[in-house]
């Protein structure tokens, strides 16, 4: 009730990233709906990551074409530094490796630009209520799939000797999973990184939701285990 409350309130937060030309258009057909503000639009990838991690918005429509790092580059960094942050990817065709990158960058959302302005308005709304609507986009594409399904098994063999090179964690959430086995609480953990407590518990589910685990413990326990983070200083 509370996340409608908003939506209709028109809190839904967007930052845009594309180019001047595609941001005009962008601009027209999102600034006219009630539940949709635009808190940054810029045509840059790295501004792009940056007005992201400044706006903490809850979606992000990155164009892929974006230099000089790319859409899916830039998705990727967002992800990692915000997982709680939805991305929606827009492409201007529709290449099988630019849907790969998107899917391996966390994006939520694949588009191609040339959508309707329903679709696109559509996908900030699933995405925005947490959907990864690109997931729908894999099964009508079997190159992409048979990628995608690969990736997942190689990235899964925990206990073997990959497992000490690989941790689907991203840096950010080791250092505060570390922090967390060192007996900090979320209050403390944000205060030594510099970031918000609210930050903090999102990095925390985004953790808990990866390794499959129930409470902090257990991903400490793990994690542990596999390596990636050290033990309780004495």
């Amino acid at each position: 009730m509370a996340e409608a409350r908003k939506e209709r309130r028109g809190e839904v937060r967007v930052v845009l990233a594309s180019s001047r030309l595609t941001l005009i258009g962008l601009r027209q057909v999102l600034e006219h709906e009630p539940y949709l503000e635009i808190v940054a639009a810029v045509n840059d990838g790295e501004e792009a990551v940056a007005r992201v991690v400044e706006m903490e918005p809850d979606v992000a429509v990155i164009d892929a074409d974006l230099r000089p790092i790319t859409g899916t580059e830039a998705a990727a960094r967002i992800r990692r530094e915000l997982p709680h942050v939805g991305v929606v990817i827009l492409a201007a065709d529709d290449k099988e490796e630019t849907l790969f990158q998107a899917i391996r960058a966390g994006a939520a959302a694949y588009l191609n630009k040339d959508c309707e302005a329903a679709e696109l308005i559509d996908a900030i709304r699933r995405v925005r209520a947490g959907e990864f609507i690109i997931n729908e986009k894999v099964f009508t594409r079997p190159a992409v799939a048979s990628k995608v399904l690969a990736e997942f098994r190689e990235l899964s063999v925990y206990g073997s000797g990959a497992a000490k090179v690989f941790s689907p964690l991203s840096p950010r959430e080791v250092q505060i999973l570390d922090s967390i086995a060192q007996g900090r609480t979320n209050k403390e953990v944000a205060y030594a990184l510099a970031i918000s407590e609210q930050t903090v518990k999102n990095h925390m589910s985004s953790i808990l939701r990866k390794l499959s685990v129930n409470d902090r413990t257990q991903a400490v326990v793990y994690a542990l285990r596999q390596g990636w983070i050290k033990g309780p200083e004495a």
